[in-house]
């Protein structure tokens, strides 16, 4: 007995691993009971098989962590960042144990502890601090990757075999970029676009920087399908990044200065509703409260903020829509983004659109909400892991269909990456590209996709 009160002293008096601000909490890791149910859907466990790289297993290192008896080194670090952040254990855990913000709270103490250095911490300052919360550097290099299509340099860097300097997964990339418009949405839009017929709601569109950058496309036909069913459409033009790479990257700082700017641009809209068209977005601007449990003042705006956060799908069946009448004949495989299904708890929405346009042919897809390596920038950070996680995405594409469609950009440039590396005839679309094509098709039966 006199052991055990010695014993139960000393881990009193161990200071924690976690001593920086924002630390995951007790309550959040303590309800996790060790069931293993998440086992089952943890990509990277079936992967690797590993313990520690298991929901679980995440959880009880940095409950260790938290509690001073693992210091933060390799050890609690690699599985953590190894981690996807896909959320797919969240879906299945009876405890409703939040994996998803005790990891992103766990890489927030890694950054505190040790900022990237050498290259990384060049590259994340230049990208994650210096051009995504900036929208003007944002669009130079909008217009220098457009250039590079337009200009012939692209064809000539191909031709001279320069890209091989390049690893395989970056290689697979840049094939599949998008080709660049004249200009982004956010540019091109006008501030405020009228609802046809009658008004239901307004709502304030967030481009987003990746979507807007490589799909600025899916942000105009999200205005149409929106204006089509009677949502006044504005278009704030001070708004900024989401700031969800950040967060995932442990820069927790760096994105509440984004998630307050954003929270304040917005607001001054007054809409009812914000509407989004990339789930990882999506989800991080319906998390903006967990970055100010600490800040009384913001967190009530955040929540306000969150509370109006809706991904065009889900707006649309929950505002009502109009049934499309132009056909597009295809026979198509939905993906759920994971951060979507898992994180939003959006999947009946998509498909209720899809099937609703004439001609189209829903077949679903085996382990659809299977991450598919993209989450975020994890195809950059961890390639190896990715590319297998891509393999069986591929694998699980429904013979016979002509198209997949998701709901987000990440993962459909990765999933174009696979169509690219298996050289298969497959279009990669987003969900509210066809239900605009569909509207845009009612008395035109020779319009082509």
């Amino acid at each position: 007995m006199a052991k055990t009160a010695v014993h139960l002293a000393d881990m009193a008096q161990r200071s924690t691993s976690f001593p920086w601000p924002d630390a995951p909490e007790e309550d959040q890791y303590s309800v996790c009971v060790h069931c293993g149910f998440c086992l089952e859907v943890c990509p990277t466990y079936q992967q690797l098989g590993d313990e520690n790289h298991s929901p679980r297993g995440r959880v009880h290192l940095i409950k260790e962590a938290s509690q001073g008896l693992l210091p933060l080194d390799e050890s609690v670090i690699n599985p953590v960042f190894t981690c996807l952040d896909c959320r797919a254990c969240e879906t299945v855990c009876p405890s409703g144990v939040q994996v998803g913000a005790l990891i992103e709270e766990a890489r927030g103490q890694v950054h505190y502890q040790e900022p990237p250095s050498g290259l990384s911490g060049a590259v994340e300052k230049l990208f994650l601090r210096g051009i995504f919360p900036r929208p003007a550097r944002l669009k130079k290099i909008r217009r220098l990757m457009r250039f590079y299509q337009m200009s012939g340099l692209r064809t000539a860097v191909h031709k001279m075999g320069l890209l091989k300097v390049l690893p395989m997964h970056l290689r697979e990339l840049e094939a599949v970029i998008p080709d660049i418009t004249e200009q982004s949405a956010l540019d091109a839009l006008p501030e405020l676009m009228p609802a046809q017929g009658a008004r239901k709601a307004s709502a304030g569109l967030f481009t987003g920087c990746v979507m807007d950058v490589f799909f600025s496309d899916v942000n105009m036909a999200t205005v149409r399908v929106a204006n089509r069913n009677g949502l006044d459409v504005l278009v704030p033009k001070e708004q900024i990044c989401c700031g969800a790479l950040q967060v995932h990257a442990g820069d927790r700082e760096q994105a509440r200065k984004m998630a307050r700017h954003n929270i304040d641009v917005f607001e001054r809209t007054g809409t009812d509703y914000i509407i989004i068209n990339a789930a990882g977005c999506g989800a991080a601007l319906k998390e903006y409260p967990e970055l100010f449990k600490d800040d009384p003042v913001y967190h009530e705006k955040a929540e306000q903020f969150s509370s109006r956060v809706r991904d065009i799908s889900e707006l649309l069946v929950e505002v009502g829509y109009e049934r499309p009448q132009g056909e597009v004949n295809c026979t198509l495989t939905y993906h759920d983004a994971c951060h979507l299904c898992h994180a939003q708890k959006i999947r009946s929405q998509p498909r209720e659109l899809l099937k609703s346009i004439p001609g189209v042919n829903l077949v679903e897809m085996v382990d659809a909400d299977r991450c598919c390596g993209s989450a975020g920038i994890y195809n950059l950070t961890h390639p190896d892991m990715a590319g297998q996680l891509l393999e069986r995405k591929m694998d699980d594409i429904p013979e016979g269909v002509e198209a997949v469609v998701m709901g987000n950009p990440g993962c459909m440039m990765q999933i174009k990456a696979g169509v690219e590396r298996r050289k298969v005839d497959l279009d990669v679309l987003h969900t509210v590209e066809l239900l605009d094509l569909a509207y845009r098709r009612e008395g035109n039966h020779d319009e082509r996709r």
